[in-house]
């Protein structure tokens, strides 16, 4: 069988010999196969979200919006008193090169916006409060 072959711009014609037919794979034989059984230990796995704060875990969660990312802030579009709907823009958090949206969770009317444009937030951080 000849096949050409190009290396840095130049084209060589090289002859080669088929050894093993292709058509059928052969499989590496590794021995006898002994199954060994095996234990499993189940262990809990550490919670992969950052647990609230003391100053936080007393909070009514119906009543806040939470930060679904470590970030930073890059936009916040309410104001104390503004009054809400379900899935209206809140802000918009920045984490790793990739914007997130933040939207209302219930109607409402904002209470207190606990955090402004530039501040760096954890996961699950109490972002706004709401009436």
């Amino acid at each position: 069988m000849k096949l050409q072959i190009a290396v840095e711009g130049k084209t060589y014609e090289i002859e080669v010999e088929v050894v093993e037919d292709d058509a059928f794979p052969r499989h590496p034989n590794y021995g006898p196969y002994t199954p060994i059984p095996a234990t499993v230990q189940s262990t809990p796995l550490p919670s992969s979200a950052t647990p609230p704060a003391a100053s936080e875990a007393n909070v009514e969660e119906a009543k806040v919006c939470r930060s679904p990312v470590a970030g930073l802030v890059i936009k916040v579009n309410v104001q104390a008193g503004q009054e809400i709907k379900t899935d209206d823009l809140i802000m918009v958090l920045e984490a790793m090169k990739m914007e997130t949206n933040v939207t209302a969770p219930v109607d409402g009317k904002v209470k207190n916006i606990k955090v402004q444009a530039g501040d760096a937030v954890k996961m699950n951080q109490v972002l706004v409060e709401f009436e």
